[in-house]
């Protein structure tokens, strides 16, 4: 077959402008493809949810790639084992007994892969600027932009994405929880910020740490220890992919 350019470029934004009309109105709006959120849009959309992640970089899966100061694997405890056997992703023991490793690549592929397939829309180099709110009783949806837009400082208007119900999955930042605690002085939110490395604690923590901070906004991952007060974990992930389906565990009984 000849291929057209122009017949390239037509059917490429034909898709994904019909993809992005459809998810201009959502059940949930997952913000950050970390590993919460990669779980979290997976276990929502395949129990029939519709929902779209948006993710500012041009890749997902947040710090993970990295593994532990850039050696590619990351540990997860034996309570995550069974998440990691959902997804498919391959693991081992290490040598000291009840800590079990996996390949950090092989782990933010198989999310992805996971999450994709279950039909969750994923929208990367989208950042989040602000929330929809009515009167300042609960969080109705995002208002977003490129994320070209906003590293070049450039004045353009965003759009506006509507959900029954929005996941702060953005790690360390706790983004969208700060824009409702800086510009919706109703919820009363504060954001504490996270605390130094203690892996145990912020882990035993976590899933305590994962809820509805605010009516319709709900948070996981690093973000939900951030708002709380808790401590970073470093490259342990069994937290951050159990924090992810209860995320989602919650989000579905409140849409």
């Amino acid at each position: 077959m000849a291929l057209d350019d122009i017949k390239i470029s037509r059917v490429i934004i034909e898709d994904f402008l019909k993809t992005f009309i459809d998810c201009c109105e959502v059940d949930v709006a997952v913000v950050g493809a970390g590993p919460s959120g990669l779980v979290a849009s997976k276990r929502l959309a395949e129990n029939g949810a519709k929902v779209a992640l948006f993710e500012r970089k041009l890749s997902v899966g947040g710090g993970m790639w990295g593994g532990g100061m850039m050696f590619p694997r990351i540990v997860v405890q034996e309570e995550a084992l069974p998440l990691l056997n959902e997804f498919e992703v391959r693991y081992w023991e290490g040598s000291e007994n009840g800590y079990y490793l996996a390949s950090s690549i092989e782990t933010v592929s198989k999310l992805a892969a996971s999450s994709a397939s279950s039909g969750a829309k994923i929208f990367n180099l989208m950042s989040v600027e602000d929330v929809m709110t009515r009167g300042g009783k609960r969080v109705e949806g995002l208002v977003i932009n490129w994320t070209a837009v906003e590293a070049a400082e450039l004045h353009v208007d965003p759009l506006t994405i509507k959900s029954k119900l929005v996941i702060d999955c953005t790690g360390h930042s706790a983004e969208v929880c700060r824009i409702v605690e800086r510009k919706v002085p109703e919820a009363t939110l504060s954001v504490a910020g996270e605390r130094s490395m203690w892996a145990e604690k912020g882990e035993s923590i976590l899933l305590e740490t994962t809820r509805e901070v605010f009516p319709g906004l709900l948070v996981a991952g690093m973000a939900a220890n951030a708002v709380a007060g808790g401590p970073r974990m470093g490259p342990v992930f069994g937290g951050m992919l159990l924090s992810g389906a209860k995320a989602a565990e919650v989000a579905l009984t409140k849409i």
